[in-house]
């Protein structure tokens, strides 16, 4: 018996030296693309630029030109330009979707052959929360699976957080799966730090997941996940709930995934989820045993009919550690935005509705004065999207007017 465990580890390294040989050889790799939309969505990508994502493409998309500018990605793509004048969307998020409309002969040429793309935003203001459910929407017609990752805004703005709403329902429609993060959570991680800081923290987490989704699937494993586990867990759709732990505990198989379950800005509840794609990274030291009992554990509140997949790294820089990342997909969850969140949305809706019944009855009034009483209705001339000219792109139906595409 010791001589067979012996033959299987002589075996083992021998495999592991031709798999090092052999890594140039590799065909077939999925293309990855991760598109940032809007400000926050822009500064995700930036991040991602530089601290780089092996096998995966960056994409920036915005309507304002000078945060554009200050953007590092492999494409940036300038929408809107004749509608926007490069000035932004003003917080209009259908400004910014029918900026992105203009432009999606170039989006389609960007992301024509891409087997998964990534789109990350910050919901409640106008580019992000208009562009990133019609990128979605593009990205799927091209045949992509299309997870979104997004963040939501502080309580305290109200009218951010009823178009983060609607936003979240565009892109939920849109997208194979949807992971949201609460900027809320901010205020009890890093209360004290500096705004930009504290902003750079949820930019940092967004990367790090997208970064690490991206290399399960690029970079070889001793327990492999690959593109169709990726492509088979994302289908199951809706919202997708996100956990990272790491620990450097004796105990590694429990203490990772309360690490990964106590984490201050990923607290979500996932019971009930139907899939979970789950990837371990460990040293040398970590054991068959660890890495199943650290999937199991993690993943015993999803339904007993759940698809899990789970796939297992080694690499020497952890040795005497381990991490656990994962993925739940087809949460039932009503409220997207979370409890306190959702609340507050809901309040901020009744208000807004309020504030908009007293406008419309006072431009009723105006209108019915200005027609000489007759009751005669004014006529609105900004509905029509065909009166938007295109931007560019290499479709026929966009005419060349000012896209600014970046290589």
């Amino acid at each position: 018996m010791q001589d067979l465990v012996q033959d299987a580890l002589d075996n083992a390294e021998a495999e592991k030296r031709d798999m090092d040989v052999d890594m140039d050889d590799e065909f077939g790799d999925p293309r990855i693309v991760i598109v940032g939309a809007g400000g926050a969505g822009n500064n995700t990508v930036n991040r991602l630029y530089n601290i780089g994502v092996d096998g995966a493409d960056t994409v920036a998309i915005n309507t304002d030109k000078q945060h554009l500018k200050m953007i590092e990605a492999d494409t940036k793509i300038l929408v809107g330009k004749s509608l926007t004048q490069g000035l932004g969307a003003g917080g209009d998020p259908k400004m910014g979707e029918r900026a992105t409309e203009m432009a999606q002969g170039t989006i389609k040429e960007v992301l024509g052959d891409a087997d998964l793309v990534f789109v990350t935003a910050g919901m409640g203001g106008g580019t992000g929360t208009g562009a990133a459910p019609v990128v979605s929407k593009i990205a799927k017609e091209q045949g992509a699976i299309v997870v979104g990752m997004v963040s939501t805004p502080f309580n305290v703005e109200r009218a951010r957080t009823v178009k983060a709403e609607e936003g979240l329902e565009d892109l939920r429609n849109e997208a194979d799966s949807i992971i949201v993060l609460d900027n809320n959570r901010l205020l009890d991680y890093v209360p004290n730090l500096p705004i930009g800081k504290a902003f750079s923290v949820m930019d940092q987490i967004i990367a790090e997941t997208v970064k690490g989704i991206s290399e399960t699937i690029t970079q070889p494993s001793l327990i492999n996940l690959d593109y169709a586990d990726m492509s088979t867990i994302m289908n199951q759709g809706g919202v997708a709930v996100m956990l990272v732990g790491e620990t450097q505990d004796k105990n590694k198989t429990q203490e990772v995934v309360n690490d990964a379950m106590n984490h201050p800005l990923l607290d979500v509840d996932y019971r009930g989820a139907s899939g979970g794609l789950v990837h371990i990274t460990g040293g040398p030291d970590l054991t068959l045993k660890e890495a199943e009992g650290i999937a199991n554990n993690i993943t015993e509140r999803l339904e007993a009919s759940a698809n899990v997949i789970w796939g297992a790294r080694i690499q020497e820089e952890y040795k005497g550690k381990v991490r656990v990342m994962a993925i739940m997909t087809g949460v039932q969850s009503a409220q997207v935005l979370g409890p306190s969140t959702q609340k507050q949305a809901d309040k901020s809706r009744a208000a807004v509705n309020s504030e908009d019944l007293g406008d419309s009855r006072s431009r009723a009034a105006e209108a019915n004065e200005a027609a000489g009483g007759r009751g005669e209705p004014a006529v609105s001339g900004g509905g029509d999207r065909s009166a938007w000219e295109s931007d560019g792109g290499s479709d026929q139906i966009e005419k060349n007017n000012g896209l600014d595409v970046i290589r």
